[in-house]
């Protein structure tokens, strides 16, 4: 495999395998995103919700190797959480969960290959990334590949991109305390016309009511990164957290906080503690 412009090897939090006759209206029926548009995209991203809407895990679903076969594919939610929701829900219907995690491989490829893979196989899975990167897809491969020539992404370099597009990590910055539209998922991952889902009733009147108290939002601070959720302040009261952040030199650092938009003045600054000097500001750009 030649005329990568570059790689960065990682692997599935989650690679659950859901398997059966009943499969496909199994995990229509629970997830927020449309199935049916896997008829016309190789993956379909979106969200586990509970009964009370908030976040428990995202994932990626694409189409297996049979048409009775599907993988659901997070970056970083554990499959475990996975697993359990779905089971959770499992009565009558005819459908297998596998959790295959430790047997694939995952590669963010950030440009061109010269001969790439047009569909999934029984040892390839291939679909567009969410990381931030233009023309970038993800490989999932049953054990590991090389890819010579090509040049090796860091992961600060896939968490700049990450957070510099503002994409949530789930559950790091998004998780069960937090409903989708706080992090601009409702947009990304919720179907508002696929039918009734578990949390659905939720996302209607969210939909109805307009905009949550709460937003996630890029900022930048100085300084070295705080440990994380770090509490902020303005104005001496909390005012959100500080959920992701990585140094960008300098000095510097960039991130994603969960802020409360009812007291929200974005052109001041927030503070690690009460007392102190801001140091952390919303980001421009």
């Amino acid at each position: 495999m030649t005329n990568f412009l570059s790689v960065h090897p990682w692997r599935p939090a989650a690679c659950v395998r859901a398997s059966g006759p009943d499969a496909f209206d199994f995990l229509q029926g629970q997830f927020t995103n449309d199935l049916r548009e896997l008829d016309r995209s190789p993956a379909v991203y979106g969200l586990w919700l509970n009964a009370k809407g908030k976040v428990m895990a995202d994932s990626f679903i694409l189409r297996g190797a049979s048409p009775q076969e599907f993988y659901v594919i997070s970056y970083f939610s554990p499959a475990t959480v996975i697993r359990e929701r779905l089971e959770s829900h499992l009565i009558a219907d005819d459908v297998t969960l596998t959790d295959e995690t430790a047997e694939w491989w995952g590669y963010a490829v950030v440009g061109s290959p010269a001969n790439p893979p047009l569909q999934a196989g029984a040892d390839l899975l291939v679909f567009p990334g969410r990381r931030g990167w233009p023309a970038q897809a993800e490989w999932l491969s049953r054990g590991p590949k090389e890819f010579p020539g090509a040049r090796l992404l860091t992961v600060a370099e896939m968490e700049r991109a990450r957070l510099d597009a503002g994409i949530p990590a789930v559950p790091m910055d998004l998780g069960p305390g937090e409903l989708p539209n706080e992090g601009g998922l409702d947009v990304a991952a919720v179907s508002y016309t696929k039918g009734c889902y578990l949390g659905q009733e939720v996302m209607a009147r969210l939909k109805s009511m307009g905009q949550v108290r709460r937003q996630l939002l890029r900022v930048i601070g100085a300084g070295p990164v705080p440990a994380k959720p770090a509490v902020l302040y303005q104005g001496g009261k909390k005012i959100g957290e500080l959920r992701s952040a990585i140094t960008t030199g300098d000095r510097e650092f960039r991130g994603l906080a969960l802020l409360s938009l009812l007291t929200l003045d974005r052109e001041s600054g927030f503070s690690l503690a009460p007392a102190e000097a801001a140091r952390v500001q919303l980001a421009k750009t």
